[in-house]
């Protein structure tokens, strides 16, 4: 049995660079988000909704989903979390009305693993209600908390889990930081990363069971140059995406969250050369040179991880094939 651990080596792996977090109260900007670059847009009915407007929200948004305009992003509605009294309509009335367009749910505030078996069990009884093929809907788990932190592995292995997503802003509130600026570094703390324990427990959690690291959103939304700087961190990291709350976050997060044309086509260039070394006609070796470079098999491990994500978002390679030497 084949195991992945990165999920861009997936059959049928959908990238997640940009999320668009939308909200489910507002048609005109669910309208215009139809048309946008994000790779997964997902309507909010949490913490973008004021209570009294969910019921309406819920019904809006079902029908959004379903409805035409749409231009192949995922599309997710982000429900609200098990501690409040709306989780469970949420889910049935926006499966029932859009469950066959609907790619997957984020459900807030995931504190254990039963959160998400919880979620798994409602929707496969929707889903065999509905004649929908059993397990489709896919799951975003936000870890928002330090309970959801310490519990992040039993998460990523739970059923549907699709991707962990940062929820930084509740997450800071729970550990008491001392800030009210989301993504930036608390004051005070003026040496290393304060986010870099939460950010590389998230994302080993994730690797571990071959799901998708997503970033949280930066919530500065003018500043696309803060922007820039605050999601190359968690690209460097290898996080696979981050969350958008505006249009002119989508076109800077989907170039860092991609790799760079000469990135891309030097992975080629050495799966290529990899190949031939590694076969009869190339002497079957395992290790090799590639111009000044010594190429083996984690030189292949690597260069598959930066191929696989630049194929998946559409890029052309651009640079020279591998040639065989000749003689």
């Amino acid at each position: 049995m084949e195991v992945f651990n990165r999920p861009a080596d997936r059959p049928g792996y959908r990238p997640r660079r940009t999320c668009l977090s939308v909200p489910g109260s507002n048609p005109k900007m669910i309208e215009k988000a139809k048309g946008l670059a994000a790779d997964e847009v997902f309507l909010d009915l949490e913490d973008a909704v004021a209570p009294d407007a969910k019921a309406a929200a819920r019904t809006r948004v079902a029908a959004a989903l379903s409805g035409p305009g749409w231009s192949g992003q995922l599309r997710g509605v982000r429900v609200n979390d098990w501690t409040t009294p709306w989780t469970h309509a949420d889910v049935i009335e926006v499966v029932a009305g859009a469950g066959a367009h609907l790619d997957v749910i984020v459900l807030p505030k995931v504190t254990d693993a039963t959160h998400v078996h919880a979620l798994d069990l409602l929707l496969t009884q929707l889903e065999r209600a509905h004649g929908l093929p059993v397990g489709r809907i896919g799951i975003d788990a936000q870890i928002e908390d330090a309970r959801g932190l310490t519990n992040v592995g039993a998460i990523a292995a739970a059923p549907r889990v699709q991707a962990l997503v940062l929820g930084p802003a509740d997450l800071m509130a729970n550990l008491n930081m001392r800030t009210l600026v989301v993504g930036e570094q608390p004051e005070g703390y003026d040496i290393g990363d304060a986010y870099h324990h939460t950010l590389m427990t998230i994302l080993v959690a994730a690797r571990a069971h071959g799901v998708a690291a997503v970033d949280g959103p930066y919530l500065k939304v003018r500043d696309v140059d803060a922007f820039r700087r605050v999601a190359a961190r968690a690209a460097a990291l290898g996080y696979d995406g981050k969350w958008v709350l505006h249009p002119d976050q989508i076109e800077v997060g989907n170039e860092i969250f991609s790799p760079r044309q000469a990135e891309y086509d030097h992975a080629e260039l050495i799966l290529e050369a990899y190949d031939w070394h590694t076969s009869v006609a190339g002497g079957s070796r395992g290790a090799a040179m590639l111009g000044e470079e010594m190429i083996d098999e984690a030189s292949r491990k690597m260069a598959l991880v930066v191929a696989a994500k630049g194929r998946a978002a559409g890029m052309t390679r651009t640079g020279v094939p591998f040639v065989p030497p000749v003689g």
